[in-house]
């Protein structure tokens, strides 16, 4: 069974949330939340939540899942639209502010597909 949380047009550059996307990516639920909770970038605040999301989701979707066999099957950070913004500068120039934004995916799981990831490999 698998449940899905996805968030779109967030605010933060992709490349940074990816970091934080490839610590919890194929770990226990548990131990995602925990590496979230403890970490130190700005991107793991809104992962954990997304996180949360998608566990509710799977609560809801299938009501007798235990939460502690769930792991994170895919997680994937798009490149959303970017905002343009001007910033004035001396002698009348101006500077263009890009604002970037992403759309993140977090899917959970309580079926193990490792033998399916080991036969694509070979």
């Amino acid at each position: 069974m698998e449940a899905i949380a996805k968030v779109k047009n967030q605010r933060g550059s992709a490349k940074k949330i990816r970091l934080v996307a490839d610590l919890i990516r194929n770990k226990n639920v548990n131990e995602a939340k925990d590496i979230l909770f403890y970490s130190k970038k700005g991107a793991s605040e809104l992962l954990l939540k997304l996180l949360n999301a998608a566990i509710a989701n799977a609560v809801h979707k299938k009501s007798k899942v235990n939460t502690n066999e769930l792991f994170i099957n895919k997680i994937f950070v798009d490149e959303g639209p970017t905002m343009k913004r001007m910033k004035p500068r001396a002698r009348g120039m101006a500077d263009l502010m890009r604002r970037r934004t992403s759309h993140i995916t977090v899917s959970v799981s309580d079926e193990s597909n490792e033998d399916s990831t080991e036969e694509g490999s070979e």
